[in-house]
């Protein structure tokens, strides 16, 4: 099977070992084929492509982040010049624009191949509410494929495209993801735009990633995690929120909701795959702590026994209002719902769903993350069939309350259930952490052992992504910098992540300098007579560094610190001089054992 991650795309490229045109082209071959899973609404022609694949030529595959890579885009999104309908043949229009996201995405050098299927009007987590036919799970035709951006997961799985764009209200960006073994990224709402996306909850929607592994989803958010300023939803990704120290490489908390609040709908593979999935996180350095995750259920019922649903009926209005019959029953039933609630009810909705966040955010000061089954159980489509409404509602049992809370989320594959069919989790935080999420979806998905989607293909063995270092500068701090102290908001502001605590070599002395608030340490590198310091390493985006260094005051500066394993890393030091009037502190080797005094 040939690699269609976009880091074994771009290597393939810049080796000369294939042609844009080449994968494009075979790619095209795939997907004109018979499509018994009805994953695609619209297919670029040859005449569609030329432009995209014309621009490349010339071009040095070095030269844009995502060169010659193939991508998918849900038909609620826009690509100039090509329909857009949200599942519905009658509400069809061609946009001259491209969605802020997909143009972004072009300009990095990636080629749209079209549109994908999706339940109506992104309204459903089955991908089985189109006219255009259900969407087939990418392992076995006869389940589900999740939704509502099924053919955009499906395309992926299958390796017909590299990434593919869809949307999540409520669960469409995950449920699809876990359902045919790939990386799913809710990002936090507004930090990818949703200028030209159809909207379903428009306070509530964002675009979503799809790809074969966590790596490729870093590479997506580097290009398309931009500010739209023409998108007054947007908000500029920031630095984590709630006072939080980042979430640390090793020794990180996550909870798991109480047994008694966990609901697999009979589904014992289902079950049993997710403790395996408990035991993986444990073994790569993370602490279980059991959690109340009853206010979490609560705010999600309110998603569609709320009033939220109104905000589906404002989306269409006019065409629901005049075309009734062009819609599924469903979907118009679900919709025509948003024509009841009151403004009183809104806002009563409103204060309950506040009640419920600051009952949630309580759950932050013992956990750093939270791990749950994306979905309880994976139905075949004549169950959808039987009863959509009910079997929907379970599927959205550990996704339905995101976005209403504001966090972000990455769903990850997690093992298969004994006939073969996909199983994965969603680790989830508060907003702005989607790429501390990421390094942990990266080894989460290397130790379970997965294949790539549905290509067969396994994990390639490249190093597991690192939180940030690809784009970003380790810091060793010894002082106020360090978690929960002072100064420590002057990295998280910038986005800065905790890699690891550990201690210098023994060649410090440690003193504490005059002066402050707040109190300040120095660390001086001597020849003889030295000791080994406590010390956090953080890695500071790239983008970020020269600003951090700026703010250093004397006599303290950047030099080179030598850590305990005989690595060099950058880190505070402290000048000679300035260590005349200071207190030695040596023997005590913390900082943090300075300011608990004597003991």
């Amino acid at each position: 099977m040939r690699d269609m991650t976009i880091e074994g795309l771009l290597g393939d490229y810049r080796a000369g070992r294939r042609s844009v045109r080449e994968v494009v082209a075979q790619a095209i071959v795939d997907i004109r084929g018979e499509d018994s899973r009805n994953v695609w609404i619209t297919v670029l022609d040859d005449a569609a492509l030329e432009p995209y694949l014309a621009r490349l030529e010339g071009l040095d595959p070095a030269s844009l982040p995502l060169y010659g890579v193939p991508f998918a885009i849900k038909d609620n999104i826009d690509l100039a010049g090509v329909p857009t309908t949200a599942g519905c043949p009658d509400y069809v229009y061609v946009p001259e624009r491209s969605a802020f996201v997909v143009q972004r995405l072009i300009d990095a050098g990636a080629v749209p191949l079209g549109k994908t299927n999706l339940d109506q009007f992104a309204t459903g987590l089955v991908g089985a509410r189109s006219p255009y036919g259900p969407c087939g799970n990418a392992f076995d035709p006869a389940y589900v494929a999740g939704g509502s951006s099924s053919g955009s997961a499906v395309a992926v799985a299958l390796g017909q495209v590299s990434f593919s764009l869809g949307t999540d209200t409520a669960g469409s960006g995950r449920v699809p993801a876990a359902f045919n073994n790939l990386i799913g990224v809710k990002p936090t709402r507004g930090l990818l735009s949703a200028a030209g996306v159809v909207p379903a909850c428009r306070t509530l929607d964002t675009v979503s990633v799809f790809t074969l592994a966590a790596a490729d989803a870093a590479c997506i958010l580097d290009v398309a995690a931009v500010l739209d300023p023409d998108d007054s939803y947007a908000r500029p990704e920031r630095g984590p929120s709630l006072g939080l120290a980042t979430i640390p490489v090793t020794g990180f908390r996550f909870g798991v909701p109480a047994a008694d609040q966990l609901a697999f709908f009979g589904d014992r593979n289902y079950e049993a795959l997710f403790h395996q999935a408990v035991a993986r996180l444990e073994s790569i350095g993370g602490e279980r702590i059991e959690i109340d995750f009853a206010p979490f259920l609560e705010a999600a019922r309110l998603l569609y026994e709320g009033p939220w649903v109104a905000e589906r009926y404002a989306a269409i209005r006019a065409f629901i209002d005049h075309q009734p019959d062009a819609m599924f029953d469903v979907t118009r039933q679900i919709i025509d719902g948003g024509r009841a609630p009151l403004a009183v009810d809104a806002f009563e909705a409103q204060y309950r769903l506040e009640d419920l966040r600051r009952r949630t955010e309580r759950v932050w000061d013992r956990v750093d993350l939270i791990l749950t089954p994306t979905a309880g159980t994976i139905p075949t489509i004549a169950a959808v069939q039987a009863a959509p409404v009910r079997v929907n509602s379970d599927l959205g049992h550990y996704t339905n309350f995101m976005n209403l809370l504001d966090f972000s989320a990455v769903a990850v594959p997690a093992g298969f259930r004994d006939d073969g069919l996909p199983f994965g989790v969603t680790l989830f935080a508060p907003a702005f952490r989607d790429r501390e999420l990421l390094p942990l979806a990266d080894r989460l998905q290397r130790a379970a052992g997965t294949p790539l989607g549905a290509t067969g293909q396994a994990q390639p063995g490249t190093p597991p992504l690192a939180p940030d270092l690809r784009h970003a500068i380790p810091v060793a701090v010894c002082g106020a910098h360090m978690s929960g102290l002072p100064l420590n908001p002057q990295l998280t502001d910038r986005r800065a992540r905790l890699l690891r605590a550990t201690r210098t070599a023994p060649e410090y002395r440690f003193f504490a300098l005059p002066g402050g608030p707040p109190e300040r340490p120095g660390l001086v590198r001597v020849g003889r007579d030295g000791m080994a310091i406590e010390v956090e390493v953080w890695a500071v985006p790239a983008e970020h560094f020269g600003s951090f260094v700026a703010g250093i005051p004397a006599p303290l500066g950047i030099g080179r610190v030598r850590l305990e394993d005989g690595t060099d890393v950058p880190g505070f030091l402290c000048e000679g001089l300035a260590t005349e009037e200071a207190t030695d502190i040596s023997h005590l080797g913390s900082w943090r054992r300075y300011l608990q005094g004597p003991s």
